[in-house]
């Protein structure tokens, strides 16, 4: 099999430098050109400092999609249609995109939402994937077991804390240094832009889910890594609720069952979702362990490629977590 050729568009930020990253290493892929009208004609290394040695790669002013196989969309919100609707593809070109602008599947392109743990054999067959959010994915995971078998009977609460990276590499306040070391804050709660795709995935295995869904997002004083806690009424006990979990997930080599409580730093910088549960009273209580750059945006985007092209969807993922 030949290489699968890749271009990266809006290649400057955070989710397209791991991209890079875990490009460079993959053995079947290809980078043909990254895209970055403010930093065209720069060599890449000179955004993205932790590659330096690792390629001579030099960003482009536009996107030339002859002779790629697929693109990787890593514009900001609201970017991507736009560039669906300004350009012309190639019939066999493939398009990943990592905003939200096709999460929720209202577009006139037939895009798949990319959440392999739900969706694997659309993605396969797919041209069009809608990456899902780094929050979404690791909340949408602590729960797709329950509503898989009809289990989410009642209210969801969850609160899941996200390192600074999440928010993006241009500075605002709330991811400056000076205030975000030794600071934690709470935003948009109940209100989150994840909220949408969380609930149609869960509605799409259980459609009679129509309770509440109680969301308190939280900004952490790290860089990288979201720990979410995730909690509804179940009536069943923590081995039945074990049991369900490793069913489900038998067959995804990215979801590790652990059978105790882990911490965020197991997950960070590898595509692994971390899930451990624990049974109090009548509550299930599920702790998801993501990284928000890898398994939470372009792990994930590199996984649903693997799957596009046929690949076995841990080809050049099998990443090392940093424990201390």
């Amino acid at each position: 099999m030949n290489k699968i050729k890749v271009g990266i568009v809006g290649a400057a930020g955070y989710t397209a430098g791991e991209l890079i990253r875990i490009l460079l290493n993959h053995p079947m892929a290809e980078i043909v050109f990254v895209q970055s009208a403010s930093h065209a004609g720069q060599q890449v290394t000179v955004v993205h400092d932790d590659l330096l040695g690792e390629t001579d790669l030099s960003f482009a002013k536009e996107a030339d999609l002859d002779g790629i196989d697929v693109v990787f969309l890593c514009q900001g919100h609201g970017k991507s249609k736009s560039w669906m609707e300004e350009h012309s593809l190639p019939d066999h070109l493939k398009v990943i995109d990592l905003s939200t602008d096709f999460r929720l599947g209202n577009e006139p392109w037939p895009f798949v939402y990319g959440l392999p743990e739900l969706n694997r054999e659309d993605i396969r067959k797919a041209r069009f994937i809608a990456n899902p959010g780094c929050f979404a994915t690791g909340i949408q995971l602590a729960l797709l077991p329950l509503a898989a078998n009809d289990l989410l009977t009642d209210e969801v609460h969850v609160n899941a804390i996200t390192g600074s990276t999440g928010a993006g590499q241009k500075p605002v306040e709330t991811t400056h240094f000076s205030w975000r070391d030794g600071n934690l804050s709470a935003y948009k709660i109940f209100e989150h832009q994840h909220l949408g795709e969380i609930l149609r995935s869960l509605r799409q295995l259980q459609p009679s889910f129509e309770n509440d869904f109680n969301f308190v997002p939280v900004r952490g004083n790290h860089t990288r890594g979201i720990f979410a806690t995730v909690y509804t009424r179940f009536e069943g006990t923590e081995e039945e609720a074990y049991a369900l979990y490793n069913k489900y997930y038998k067959a995804h080599p990215f979801v590790v069952i652990s059978p105790v409580n882990p911490s965020m730093k197991q997950a960070v910088n590898t595509n692994k979702a971390i899930l451990y549960m624990e049974k109090h009273r009548n509550k299930l209580v599920v702790v998801s362990c993501t990284d928000n750059l890898l398994k939470g945006a372009s792990g994930q985007a590199v996984q649903n490629m693997n799957l596009m092209f046929g690949l076995d969807e841990q080809t050049g993922l099998k990443l090392k977590p940093a424990g201390f």
